[in-house]
């Protein structure tokens, strides 16, 4: 319903962001809104509602007109009219619903699976001839059950994402995300190619937060791609180490986007987990980001930022360290091992205690009002720490106008990615009423192992067998998930990629013996790799347009930055020791090994793609490190021995170039 209020027909953007003035209420735009989204919208609620409704069966009299039948448990399966026509309904609201909040790519793939399950049995492709489907079948799967539109996406949306998406919205509103960014420029803004490295970290933290590439990339961005660009960096190249530092948010705890809430609920583990074995990946992401920000700045000889142009270090912490204090709160619940959203209820009310105190107060009252037993639990307090901090430390009050600015705003992104969700939903359940899965994870299979074959015949002349047909298999496959996860995140939100690919490629990589946090954690990867991947490369195109600069190149420059989320998936996946929390796959010497060699690896990639380590280098050397670098990333010991043969003539000529040329002033 509210998304028909909100977002207008002819864009995916909200009727006051359109720039245009606002239509007046007429009989035709009642509240200024048009007569037909108004239709759609009640068609939408009264689609919704019907279930809950009807749930223990109906019996009523209309007009003298009997309406009876059984309730729901007994009508699955064999639908009535009512259920057609009321399921028939909420299926076009949502794909209207996901185009309007999301644009047109999600609902032409959602249209695509509808296709299969009703068409499949007409298949081209033997593998995934299916048996006859009709529409009475899908609306009963995807409406009448709780394997389509009411499933977890609905479900982890509606319970968990929504409060999280608050809190990161009114976090910000508060102060949160300007001391980040201000603390990154104490920190990094100094060194050579400063606001680059200042661009990398503020995202890193303001990631945290807002879990979203897209915010990430534009708030952070309209401050740090000028100054790179101030300093000397060409504008492309400014513009892709935001878009590829702010894709970073997705995979970086504690928040990641809406996808580690969905994986408590498809894996069924504990959310610290989650976030204990993202640590890591990330961790190498912004290693490599940095890498080949720092190189391309000695490259080209810039400067960092004179000290006139930073905010003093501890004039910093003394306006803004009270905004810590709400994402303290978060984490400390959460790791006390409350469940997510009340964690982050005490998040959200920490935040409206630290920016409006006099509400937070209010609202501590109102507590006390309802339960009294409130006075003996801890986080209360937390609530009333933050109110004390609002009145006397923190600089940055919000109005009762911010507040609920932000809560709108908040609320309107918890309806697109709810949109998003529904729309998903439908295709979940054609997957599951198909059995699509097993059909593409044979697919799979079988064309690895035949590339695998002919890699290996290509290969036969060799005095020694480079790898078993089994590894080549395993390469294979998990490369041409990794592509096609890449190739389906074209113009998807995160939330909505990873639901499916979570359907659609896990089960794939389970038949491989992937561990299923590893199968989870490597298609969320290679799904955020989209927003950084020409030719729809939303975050790179954001960032070019802050820049000023072409964004298809930006979307290159952005992918190339972006290399360690390339190779990290692949390399939890052959040495799960990485995720830290997997206890069979988990020693303290693996864990060390791969994460180092992981370290050197992506920072020598980075070198190689650069084409600067110590000193420049010639293309050979960029070539022989790059294949180093592959092989150093490779959790394997004889590989990285190999890695360090390849690459000893290349960091002994940079030695030799460095003491034979002057260090430039930059």
């Amino acid at each position: 319903f509210l998304v028909f209020m909100v977002f207008a027909a002819r864009r995916g953007a909200a009727r006051e962001a359109s720039g245009k003035p606002p239509q007046r209420s007429s009989l035709l735009f009642p509240g200024q809104v048009p007569l037909w989204d108004w239709a759609l919208a009640v068609a939408a609620l009264l689609g919704a509602l019907y279930i809950p409704l009807t749930f223990t069966g109906i019996d009523w009299t209309i007009f003298g007109h009997v309406i009876q039948f059984e309730e729901l448990n007994f009508r699955i399966g064999a639908p009535n009219i009512y259920d057609m026509v009321f399921g028939t309904i909420l299926v076009i609201c949502i794909f209207e619903a996901s185009r309007r909040a999301m644009g047109i790519v999600l609902p032409i793939i959602v249209g695509v699976f509808v296709l299969y399950a009703l068409f499949g049995n007409l298949s081209p492709i033997q593998v995934l001839i299916i048996p006859d489907g009709n529409w009475t079948q899908l609306i009963n799967h995807i409406y009448l059950t709780t394997e389509g539109i009411y499933g977890p996406p609905i479900k982890v949306i509606s319970t968990v994402v929504f409060h999280f998406v608050l809190f990161g919205v009114i976090a910000q509103r508060m102060g949160l995300g300007q001391f980040f960014i201000e603390i990154s420029q104490c920190i990094a803004g100094s060194l050579s190619g400063g606001p680059a490295k200042v661009s990398v970290l503020s995202s890193s933290l303001f990631g945290t937060i807002s879990g979203s590439s897209i915010a990430n990339t534009v708030t952070t961005g309209s401050l740090t791609i000028p100054a790179m660009k101030r300093i000397g960096y060409k504008p492309h190249f400014a513009g892709a180490v935001e878009a590829a530092s702010s894709t970073g948010g997705q995979i970086t705890p504690p928040i990641m986007g809406s996808a580690a809430f969905l994986m408590v609920e498809f894996l069924e583990i504990p959310y610290t987990t989650i976030i204990a074995a993202a640590a890591t990946p990330a961790l190498m992401h912004y290693v490599a980001v940095l890498g080949m920000v720092h190189f391309e700045a000695k490259k080209l000889g810039l400067r960092g930022l004179n000290k006139d142009e930073l905010p003093r270090f501890v004039q910093v912490l003394r306006d803004g360290w009270t905004t810590l204090v709400p994402l303290t709160v978060l984490i400390t619940v959460l790791f006390s091992g409350f469940t997510p959203y009340l964690a982050a209820f005490w998040g959200i009310s920490s935040c409206i205690a630290l920016g409006a105190p006099v509400i937070g107060a209010g609202m501590m009252a109102a507590m006390l009002a309802i339960n009294p037993d409130f006075l003996t639990f801890w986080p209360f307090w937390t609530v009333g720490l933050s109110v004390l901090l609002g009145f006397t430390f923190h600089k940055k009050r919000m109005t009762w106008q911010e507040l609920l600015e932000a809560i709108a705003m908040g609320s309107k992104y918890a309806l697109a990615v709810g949109a998003a969700a529904g729309a998903v939903g439908i295709v979940v359940g054609v997957i599951t009423m198909t059995g699509v899965t097993f059909r593409l994870g044979f697919m799979v299979t079988q064309g690895a192992i035949a590339g695998g074959e002919f890699v290996l015949a290509a290969t036969s002349f060799l005095p020694f067998e480079l790898f078993s047909l089994d590894q080549a298999t395993l390469f294979l496959s998990l490369l041409y998930i990794a592509m096609a996860c890449v190739l389906m995140g074209a113009g998807l939100p995160t939330t909505a990629l990873y639901i499916m690919l979570s359907a659609v490629a896990t089960p794939a990589l389970g038949n491989l013996g992937i561990p299923p946090l590893a199968a989870h954690l490597f298609v969320l990867y290679y799904g955020v790799l989209a927003d950084i991947t020409p030719p729809v490369c939303v975050s790179a195109y954001a960032a070019g347009g802050i820049a000023g600069a072409n964004p298809f190149r930006t979307g290159l420059t952005a992918f190339k930055l972006g290399n360690a989320k390339v190779m990290v998936p692949m390399v939890f996946c052959y040495s799960p020791a990485m995720l830290i929390v997997l206890d069979d796959y988990f020693t303290w010497q693996e864990y060390l090994l791969t994460s180092a060699t992981c370290i050197i690896g992506v920072l020598m990639l980075g070198a190689a793609l650069t084409g600067y380590l110590l000193r420049e280098m010639s293309m050979p050397n960029r070539v022989l490190l790059g294949v180093a670098a592959i092989l150093m990333v490779a959790p394997d010991l004889v590989t990285n021995l190999y890695a360090l043969g390849i690459a000893t003539p290349v960091l002994v000529s940079q030695v030799l170039a460095l003491r034979r040329t002057p260090v430039r002033s930059g």
